[in-house]
Formats: structure tokens, C-alpha cells, sequence
């Protein structure tokens, strides 16, 4: 690829990635659960290799870690559950204080707009059933969505069995798709995209569990009704960098404005968000996940975006792992080289355009370019 011209390297990358993302849009139902299998088998490798290391059969030291992955799967959903039967529960009084949220909504409109409450009612009658139908053709494909769901995460099992039991085949893949003079490279990176893999989803698992108890205690705290669930949608959504955290903030005021008809508790919750949330991306997230490799805000949000739309949730999630061992890739390979500055948020000291060096591929001084996390 090196004899080829500049415009025409450039031309086959780019179509190399356009190709990439047009085959993870086809086929995103196929290749979504094996990335996640992946990485969850990534995340076992210690386990295994524990059980191993004292003898254990190999199919049975597989097994085990896949059965505590499933009950701390199970342990999420039962409290996820718990918390949703509470706030069913309350919906007599949540149907109370909506209504009068909505009358003091109607007043204040109509206060300063010729918009009256009749033609107010009207209207939020005629969406409702906008609404009612659009539920109704959305309910006629739950039935395929449920199924498709039951089928990846029945997929995911088998296809962590089958990672960690071929393992050593896939190395070999790997290493025989390079030259011997770069398999040292190539070991150090997979040793790193390790490193990173696992740190990362070990810090997303920690994370999870302290801003459900620190957000959710501090809230019980102050009196907040929810305070828990409240907790843990924000602690599950905040995973999606920059923008779970935009949607957990919305999520945890309307929860509020359904339980209480005052502005107090709403003020309440959006300072707890605020202050825990500084707390973790600015003291316990940096400690607990390390820093090995900095992803920019940019690609950040586009590759949230990118995986949302092309894989839904489960791209959100993923996105940013798959970025990050593509930049471990991309830093210890000539020719791909510039995407991994593209990815990384180090920025050069001095502008590109007033000092040559800072063009080269070759290592320059750098200082940080993070602007915030989350």
C-alpha cells in the first residue's frame, strides 16, 4: 500500500470505513452480541485463568464465570423490578399530582397567550390519541422486539463459551494476518486492548454501584420519594457518555414531578445530580478507570451516535470500548497512524499550521485536550 499514491490510500481507507459502517448497520443483530460476548469473555479471563491455575476443567472453569455474570444480571433486574413496583404502586397519587401539574401548566399559558384552557384540553385530547395510536401499531412489533431480545441474550452464552474455549485460535488468527517483524507489536497490543477492556467495564461496574447508593441514599436523605430508582436510571444512563447523562437528568425530574406537586424537591434532585455527578467525573471515575487512553469529546459524541443509531442501546454502551482498542490498534500502526491522533484528545502544543514538526507522524509535545467528562 505504500507504492500507491496519496489520494489513493486515502480513497481505500475511507471506503474501508464506509464499508465497516455499512456492515454494521446490515448485519448489527449478528455481530452486536459477539462484540459483547468479547468483551464480557475479556472480563472473565481472570476468573478463568484462576480456576485454571488450580486445576479446574476447563468447560467448568468457563461455565462459572458465565453463571455469576447471570446472577448479577439477575440481582440488576430483580431491584430494577423492585423499584418500578413501587412507583406502580403510587400511581393513584402520581395520576393526582400530574393533573395538577398540568392545570398549573394550562393557567400559566393561558396567563400571557389567547390559548385557553378548553382549547389547551383539546388539544392535549387530541395527542393523547395521537399518542394511544401510535402505541398500538408500536405494541403489534414487541412481540418481534421481545423475541429478538431473548434471542441475543441467549446468544451471548454461548458465544462467551465459545470465545474463551477457542481463544488460543483466535491469537493465532490474529498473529498470522501480520508479518513475524510486527508480531511483537501486535502482542503488545492485545495486551493493552486487554488492559483497557477490562478496566473499563470493571469501572462502568463500579460506577454503577456507587452512584445508585451515593445518589440514591443522598436523596432518600433529603426526603425524595424514588430516591432509589432515581438512582439507578441515572447510574445505568450516565454509562452513555455526555448524553445519558442530559436524559438521566430529565428522567430524574419527572419522576420527581410525578410524586411531589412542589418545585422544592425538583431543585433538590438536579443539585444532588450535579454534585455527585462532579464527584465522579472529577475525583472516583479517573481513579477508579485509569487514563491509558483518552478519547476526545468529539469522537466521543459521534461514536455514541454512530453506535445508537446503527446498533440502538447496546451500541451506545459499546462505543466506547470499540473506539478505544481501535485507537490502540491505530497507535502502533504507520499507515493508520493519524486516525489514532484523530481519536486521542492530546493536542499539539502549537498550531500545525505555524510549526512543521507538528505535521509529522512521529511523536510531538502534546498537552491535554480533555474539556470534561460526561
Amino acid at each position: 500500500m505504500k507504492e500507491l499514491p496519496l489520494t489513493v490510500k486515502r480513497s481505500i481507507e475511507l471506503l474501508g470505513l464506509c464499508l465497516c459502517i455499512g456492515i454494521f448497520a446490515i448485519a448489527s443483530d449478528i455481530i452486536m452480541p459477539v462484540i459483547m460476548a468479547f468483551f464480557i469473555a475479556i472480563l472473565l479471563l481472570p476468573i478463568y485463568r484462576f480456576l485454571r491455575k488450580f486445576k479446574f476443567p476447563e468447560a467448568l472453569a468457563i461455565i462459572l464465570p458465565i453463571l455469576l455474570v447471570f446472577i448479577f444480571i439477575a440481582g440488576v433486574i430483580w431491584f430494577f423490578s423492585a423499584q418500578i413496583g413501587i412507583l406502580v404502586n403510587d400511581f393513584p397519587q402520581i395520576k393526582e399530582n400530574v393533573a395538577k401539574h398540568l392545570q398549573s401548566l394550562q393557567e400559566w399559558i393561558s396567563s400571557f397567550t389567547d390559548f385557553s384552557i378548553s382549547k389547551q384540553k383539546k388539544f392535549i385530547t387530541e395527542k393523547s390519541d395521537d399518542l394511544l395510536n401510535m402505541a398500538g401499531k408500536a405494541a403489534s412489533g414487541a412481540a418481534v422486539t421481545l423475541s429478538s431480545v431473548f434471542i441475543f441474550l441467549g446468544l451471548i452464552p454461548i458465544y462467551i463459551y465459545l470465545i474463551l474455549f477457542y481463544k488460543d485460535i483466535l491469537l493465532r488468527f490474529v498473529f498470522m494476518w501480520f508479518k513475524t517483524e510486527h508480531h511483537p507489536k501486535v502482542k503488545e497490543a492485545a495486551y493493552e486492548a486487554e488492559s483497557i477492556i477490562k478496566n473499563y467495564l470493571v469501572g462502568l461496574l463500579i460506577q454503577i454501584t456507587y452512584m445508585t447508593i451515593l445518589l440514591g441514599g443522598t436523596l432518600m436523605l433529603f426526603g425524595i420519594k424514588h430516591a432509589l430508582l432515581i438512582g439507578v436510571i441515572f447510574a445505568i444512563l450516565n454509562l452513555i457518555p455526555y448524553v445519558g447523562a442530559l436524559i438521566g437528568n430529565i428522567l430524574g425530574v419527572l419522576i420527581t414531578l410525578t410524586s411531589s406537586t412542589e418545585i422544592g424537591p425538583v431543585i433538590t434532585v438536579l443539585l444532588v445530580i450535579a454534585v455527585v455527578q462532579f464527584f465522579d467525573n472529577n475525583i472516583l471515575m479517573p481513579r477508579i478507570v485509569g487514563s491509558k487512553v483518552k478519547i476526545n469529546a468529539l469522537v466521543s459524541i459521534l461514536g455514541v451516535v454512530i453506535g445508537g443509531t446503527i446498533a440502538g442501546i447496546s451500541g451506545m454502551f459499546l462505543s466506547m470500548p470499540i473506539i478505544a482498542v481501535l485507537k490502540v490498534i491505530f497507535d502502533r500502526t504507520d499507515t493508520f497512524k493519524h486516525w489514532g491522533v484523530l481519536f486521542g484528545d492530546e493536542r499539539p502544543a502549537k498550531s500545525p499550521m505555524s510549526f512543521a514538526i507538528y505535521r509529522r507522524k512521529g511523536d510531538v509535545k502534546t498537552k491535554s485536550g480533555t474539556i470534561g467528562k460526561k
